[in-house]
């Protein structure tokens, strides 16, 4: 049975929000995924492991470094 951290790690990434301001919207546009807001602070970007994968390079790409 697979590890549920591992499930999750792989289909969302967590990251400050005001770090995806003004990516926010071609990450949305761009990419079958959704954004919601975990506190004030925080965003989780959700979507499937692929598509999480090219989320990440793209964020990547525009200097934010994802782990």
């Amino acid at each position: 049975m697979p590890d549920p951290a591992q499930l999750r790690d792989s289909t969302q990434i967590v990251m400050e929000r005001d770090a995806l301001a003004g990516l926010d919207a071609a990450v949305d546009e761009r990419f079958m995924v959704t954004i919601a807001p975990v506190n004030e602070e925080y965003c989780r970007i959700v979507g499937s492991p692929a598509v999480i994968k090219d989320v990440t390079g793209f964020l990547a790409r525009n200097g934010l470094a994802v782990d």
